[in-house]
């Protein structure tokens, strides 16, 4: 005679499972405050400014992604997680967010609290220059600025040596349906051994700029385009794979523009690409 297949549990018994977990996920997140308090204690980040560590976080949303499966959608693992990182850099070294809020305050709000969340202070600013000014003039804050278009050459602010850098590019974790899909750059200062270089970022400005030569460098770098009148061309933004600006400068030259100069104004992950919006 078989047995009969096991009932199922009762609501009453997995809503119970479900208050452990909440439990145990908290507990987890008070010792997580207990390490970054002794952290504090160890490397007085207080005292020595930003406790950014791009390379780090970028390895752990790489990880988590990896990682993720079932139910729950990734967005809402990708917040948590964000909010998570940022709260406890948070206290560590306060900071505020600077966000250029030109070309549209809902999106810029909505990619400030999805990944820095509500406890970091939002500051926002009518342009980009004004938002990288504020953080140049901190001690550890942080800007917002769009990735893809821009009224001026904000970026040109950022070539002196001891000036502030892009720090990141978000979102991280890109896909069609990103709730937070506002492409932008993170200005900050971080210690060079806290940087990710897989991308670098340049400001280079040319000679002789025009549609056809904007066309010959789209599939070497993504660039942002400023008219610049003094010297009949244009102030660039140059996201290209790290040692390749070599190849961006030859494509301009052929075109008949001429480099004017050129300087590292930061760097910043290769983003992670999930396609159809799903985690593999």
């Amino acid at each position: 005679m078989t047995k009969p297949p096991p009932s199922p549990p009762s609501l009453a018994d997995l809503r119970q499972e479900i208050d452990t977990i909440d439990a145990q996920v908290h507990s987890l997140l008070m010792q997580r405050g207990d390490i970054i308090d002794r952290l504090i204690q160890v490397k007085q980040t207080q005292e020595v400014g930003s406790a950014f560590r791009p390379a780090r976080e970028a390895d752990m949303m790489r990880r988590l992604v990896q990682r993720h499966r079932g139910i729950l959608p990734l967005d809402t693992v990708e917040s948590i997680w964000r909010v998570i990182i940022s709260t406890f850099t948070y206290v560590q070294a306060p900071f505020s967010v600077h966000a250029d809020i030109s070309a549209s305050e809902p999106a810029m709000r909505d990619s400030a609290r999805f990944h820095f969340g509500f406890t970091v202070p939002y500051v926002s600013h009518f342009n980009a220059p004004a938002a990288v000014e504020a953080v140049a003039r901190s001690k550890g804050d942080l800007a917002l600025v769009s990735a893809t278009a821009s009224r001026t050459p904000w970026w040109i602010a950022l070539e002196p040596r001891d000036a502030p850098k892009i720090i990141a590019r978000l979102p991280f974790v890109e896909r069609a349906d990103h709730p937070a899909a506002l492409p932008v750059f993170v200005v900050s200062r971080v210690a060079d051994s806290a940087m990710v270089t897989e991308v670098e970022t340049w400001s280079v400005r040319v000679s002789g700029w025009n549609a056809d030569t904007a066309r010959a460098l789209s599939p070497l770098a993504d660039i942002v385009a400023v008219p610049d009148t003094a010297f009949d061309g244009a102030a660039l933004l140059v996201s290209v794979a790290a040692g390749h600006l070599e190849k961006v400068k030859a494509a301009l030259i052929e075109t008949g523009a001429s480099v004017r100069s050129s300087a590292l104004v930061g760097s910043h992950a290769t983003r992670y690409t999930v396609p159809n919006g799903t985690a593999k």
